[in-house]
Parts: C-alpha cells; structure tokens; sequence
C-alpha cells in the first residue's frame, strides 16, 4: 500500500518547546526513498544548535523547575497524554513514516502502534521507580535512591524512526530526565511530529 499525499508539518528544529531555524540557516534534503525526490527541506542542526537544545534542557532539568519538582504520577499522566495524542494521530504519523522512511504503510501503523504502548508502558512505570532500605550491621541507615541523571543526549536510526525515539524518550522522560533528541538525516520527519505532540 502506497502512502498517500502527506503535507509535512514541521522542519524546523523543536528546542525548549518551540520552533527554531538552524543558528547557521542551513537546511538539508529529506528524500523520498521511493522514488528518490526531495520531500522537503529541513533545518539543518549543528554544534550551535546542539549547545543551545542542551542549555535549554539543562535549565529544563535545573532543580526547583516545574519538571524536577513535577510529582512522578503528573510525569506518568503527561506520559499517557502524549500515547494518546500518537493514536489520535496514527494514520498521519504512519503515512509521514512510509513517506520518509519508505517502508509499507502497514509497516508504519504496527510501528506507531507499538510505540504507543510504549509510552503507555512506561507511563506506568513513572511512580514505581524507588530505592530500598538495605538492612546492615550495626547502628547505621543504608537505602538507595533513584534520581534522574539528567539531560540524556539520543541518537535514532533510520530504520525505525518513530518506534526508537519511542524506545529512548519514554523511559528518559518516565524517570525524569530531559532530553535532546538526534533523529536520522534520512527520516527526520516523525521525529519532529512526535516534538510537536509534546
């Protein structure tokens, strides 16, 4: 099954929640692997940009903000929105995905499917991460305590676009931390889709 006309939403790079050209202006091609045209082009990101989405989920991450102090069951709801917002979604998305990726639309929806239990799964998870008390001799207290480690940096292939990032964000995001997210040159285009979801 061939994918349908699909009008690309989003090519530009998603830092701090918002919309942003390339520091140096520069865009690159995503190409069509089907038939080898260019679909669109998209903000080309580099060292600049990549030090201003760290800086901004450093701040993001910076203890008293809104996300460190968020409860963990708020981050599990959050979590479950955005599995509700892809299936909303679904179809686009798998078109997007066939459309960059060239991989059969049938294909596509299994994948936004899975990811969407992903997200669901470790949506679940968010207020049953904790640490233990360990008993030991003598008069001391020993425990563990999970704590999120901060601005965790991931880079997604291009065979899965949509289902890795759905592997590296949600348990990034279940456990607290922040993220910059580097999709694939060749399918960048879920990627950004899944940015504006969030």
């Amino acid at each position: 099954m061939m994918a349908k006309k699909v009008t690309v939403k989003f090519q530009k790079l998603f830092i701090n929640n918002e919309w942003h050209d390339s520091v140096s202006g520069k865009t690159f091609p995503t190409i069509n692997p089907c038939d080898g045209q260019v679909i669109c082009e998209v903000a080309e990101g580099d060292k600049a940009d990549v030090d201003k989405a760290v800086a901004a989920a450093e701040e993001a991450f910076k203890l008293g903000s809104a996300w460190r102090t968020m409860d963990a069951s708020k981050r599990g709801v959050l979590i479950n929105k955005l599995a509700d917002l892809i299936e909303r979604d679904k179809d686009y998305i798998a078109q997007l995905e066939t459309l960059d990726n060239g991989k059969p639309v049938s294909n596509a929806k299994g994948d936004i499917y899975s990811s969407a239990s992903v997200y669901r799964y470790y949506a679940g998870w968010c207020d049953k991460i904790h640490g233990k008390t360990i008993p030991i001799d003598g008069s001391y207290l020993c425990f563990t305590r999970h704590e999120p480690v901060g601005v965790v940096g991931q880079i997604v292939p291009w065979n899965y676009p949509f289902a890795m990032a759905a592997w590296k964000v949600a348990p990034a995001l279940c456990t607290g931390n922040t993220i910059v997210l580097k999709p694939a040159e060749q399918t960048p285009l879920s990627a950004l889709y899944l940015a504006s979801l969030v």
